[in-house]
C-alpha cells in the first residue's frame, strides 16, 4: 500500500492528492503540467509538501503532523528521472554499481533485496554493455542503465518518469518486457509516469489520472 495524501505548492502550482493505492505498478497519466513528475519528486524527497503524509506500507517518508521528513538518501526509493543523469566518466557497470555503493553509504549496510548485478543486467538485456562508456549509449540503453542503477540501491519503491519517452515504438515493445521482468521477478513496486495509456495498460495494474494538480480518476486498470 502506497499512501499519497499531501498538498504541495510551488511557483503558483498546487498539487493536491489524497490516495491510497495498492498495486504492483501504479501508472500516473495526464497531460503535461498536470503534476505527474511533482508526485515522484515529493515521494523521492526532492520537493517538500506543505502538509500531509507519504508512506510506503507502514514506513512513513513524510508526515507534517508527526514532524517526519526523511532525507532523500534515507527513503529507500529508486528514482529514474527522464534524463537518466548517468555519470559520463564511468562505464555502464560502474554507473550501475554506484547504486549499490550509494545504498551502503547511506545506511551503513547494503539493503537486503539487492539482486546480483549480473541478474539485473540480464533482466534488462544490457549484459553486452557492461564495459561500454555511457556516452556511447542510445536513449533506450541509457534509460535501462538508469533503471539498473536504481534497482541496485535495493529500493522499497521504484519511481520511473517516462522511461520510454526517448525511444521509438519498436524499441518500446522490446523494453516493456524487460520492465515486466523487473516487476514480476524482483517484486519491487513501481510508480510509472507516462503519457501513453496503452503503455500504462501493458505495465501497470493501477492508474492515477491527473489534470491541473488534481486526481480525476483512480483505480485498478481492469476496472476502468
Amino acid at each position: 500500500m502506497i499512501t499519497l495524501q499531501f498538498e504541495l505548492v510551488q511557483d503558483g502550482f498546487t498539487l493536491r492528492i489524497d490516495e491510497r493505492v495498492d498495486g504492483r505498478v501504479v501508472a500516473i497519466v495526464g497531460p503535461s503540467g498536470s503534476g505527474k513528475t511533482t508526485v515522484l519528486e515529493a515521494i523521492a524527497g526532492l520537493r517538500t509538501p506543505r502538509a500531509g503524509r507519504i508512506a510506503i506500507g507502514d514506513r512513513t517518508l513524510f508526515s507534517s503532523a508527526d514532524g517526519i521528513d526523511l532525507p532523500a538518501r534515507d527513503r529507500r526509493v529508486g528514482y529514474v528521472p527522464q534524463d537518466a543523469l548517468l555519470f559520463p566518466h564511468m562505464s555502464v557497470r560502474r554507473n550501475i554499481l554506484y547504486g549499490f555503493h550509494g545504498a551502503v553509504g547511506a545506511g551503513g549496510a547494503a539493503p537486503g533485496n539487492r539482486p546480483p548485478v549480473e541478474t539485473v543486467l540480464a533482466m534488462l538485456e544490457i549484459e553486452a554493455l557492461g564495459d561500454r562508456p555511457v556516452t556511447a549509449l542510445s536513449g533506450g540503453e541509457r534509460q535501462r542503465v538508469a533503471v539498473a542503477r536504481a534497482i541496485m540501491s535495493g529500493p522499497l519503491l521504484l519511481l520511473l518518469d517516462e522511461p520510454l519517452a526517448a525511444v521509438d515504438v519498436p524499441l518500446r515493445r522490446r523494453i516493456v518486457p524487460s520492465l515486466e521482468r523487473v516487476r514480476d521477478e524482483l517484486q519491487v513496486p513501481m510508480i510509472y509516469v507516462t503519457h501513453d495509456r496503452g503503455e500504462a495498460a501493458a505495465i501497470a495494474d493501477w492508474t492515477l489520472a491527473l489534470d491541473a494538480g488534481r486526481v480525476v480518476a483512480s483505480g485498478e486498470i481492469d476496472s476502468q
